[in-house]
């Protein structure tokens, strides 16, 4: 198995959670502007939408999509917990709330690396991205993950995006349980690890 990933992506999420699992795979540097593998290839033949996340499987199968790749590996190994079982109601919760984090602020935070944007302009995204940090707070405020009491895929993703607060100059202290949050799943060791291995590439 390859995880095809840049630094500072959504691809850090399934590489949390290949680390979690402990599945063995194959890491694979991709350059964003270039669009070449770390070994030369184009990715655009590996995922012609040109962006990572993107899992090879052993047979050659291409997935791509972050939350569907998130849960196509839990369902690996169903025993470790990091999602439901897909036949579940819980499973239902686990994937509204990935579609929350894609939308709102996956995609929220899309346009304040946009350098081109004005000002002004970037400071609406930031507002209603503030409103959605408000709702986790809330959320996060009364149990210790995003569906409850177990670390699960959606929050390897949420980690991940979080991550990009640094780049806009944004702090979480106004949203101490979100920042407690952020900072006890980056203690995990497989969130350490998976950090480690993309620094070194």
């Amino acid at each position: 198995m390859k995880l095809y990933y840049a630094p500072d992506t959504c691809s850090l999420s399934p590489h949390i959670v290949l680390r979690e699992l402990a599945i063995e795979f194959e890491l694979v540097k991709v350059d964003n502007r270039s669009k070449l593998t770390a070994d030369g290839r184009d990715f655009l033949t590996i995922n012609p939408k040109g962006y990572v996340a993107a899992l090879e499987r052993d047979d050659g199968n291409i997935l791509t999509e972050g939350p569907a790749i998130l849960q196509y590996l839990a369902d690996l190994k169903p025993e470790r917990g990091l999602a439901p079982r897909a036949d579940s109601w819980e499973r239902v919760r686990l994937q509204e709330w990935l579609n929350f984090i894609t939308s709102e602020i996956h995609a929220g935070s899309a346009p304040l690396f946009n350098r081109v944007l004005p000002e002004e302009v970037k400071s609406i995204f930031r507002e209603k991205l503030f409103r959605r940090f408000s709702f986790l707070e809330e959320t996060l405020s009364t149990r210790a993950y995003l569906t409850g009491s177990t670390f699960s895929v959606a929050d390897a993703y949420l980690f991940t995006v979080l991550g990009w607060c640094k780049f806009f100059s944004i702090e979480l202290s106004p949203w101490p349980a979100l920042l407690e949050y952020r900072d006890k799943i980056n203690a995990r060791p497989a969130v350490q690890a998976a950090l480690r291995a993309e620094a070194a590439q």
